[in-house]
């Protein structure tokens, strides 16, 4: 049995494929729902917006032209559905608690506090960032995306995506300190 690439998939959901649809939706739920978590930090709205983006993947389905991955582009949408809202509504808040892993239990005590604090402070230089830093931080580095799908999503060139992630480094770095890399 074929399993039908992501492109295949788009090209079925644009001619109304409920099919396409549910597995589409089967493969990148989750990671949509993680970053609307993060851009609202509430559970329950991130899953209106997110039926509020799948909606919107429906409906422009069509208007995949490939420049950027299948995930990329659906990942996109869903952001800017979250805008949208958050536009309409206040502020949002950015959780970072997925940023910071969990130590290694095999490691000694001591250097599981050592690593955990460096951690948060890498968690907090982040946090410290401008939106348009943290966003491409949150996404090359949490999310794995590749600059061109962050590209996609965010909606501005390769080229800045770079841009944005050195400024990120230099800002990460001076925020960390020396010693502390």
């Amino acid at each position: 049995m074929a399993v039908d690439s992501d492109e295949q998939l788009m090209k079925a959901l644009a001619k109304g494929s409920e099919d396409a649809l549910r597995e589409l939706y089967g493969r990148h739920a989750g990671t949509m729902l993680r970053l609307l978590q993060r851009l609202v930090s509430d559970r329950s709205v991130a899953e209106e917006i997110m039926q509020e983006a799948w909606l919107a993947v429906w409906q422009a389905a069509g208007s995949f032209r490939g420049d950027s991955s299948v995930r990329g582009w659906l990942l996109g949408v869903a952001r800017r559905q979250a805008h949208n809202r958050l536009r309409r509504q206040s502020a949002p808040t950015t959780e970072l608690s997925e940023a910071v892993a969990v130590a290694d239990p095999t490691v000694d005590i001591e250097a599981q506090v050592l690593v955990k604090a460096d951690l948060m402070a890498l968690a907090d230089a982040v946090a410290a960032l401008p939106d348009h830093l943290r966003e491409v931080v949150i996404l090359t580095v949490v999310d794995e995306l590749p600059y061109r799908d962050v590209s996609a999503v965010l909606g501005v060139p390769v080229g800045t995506v770079k841009s944005r992630m050195a400024h990120a480094r230099v800002r990460l770095a001076a925020a960390i300190g020396p010693g502390r890399t």
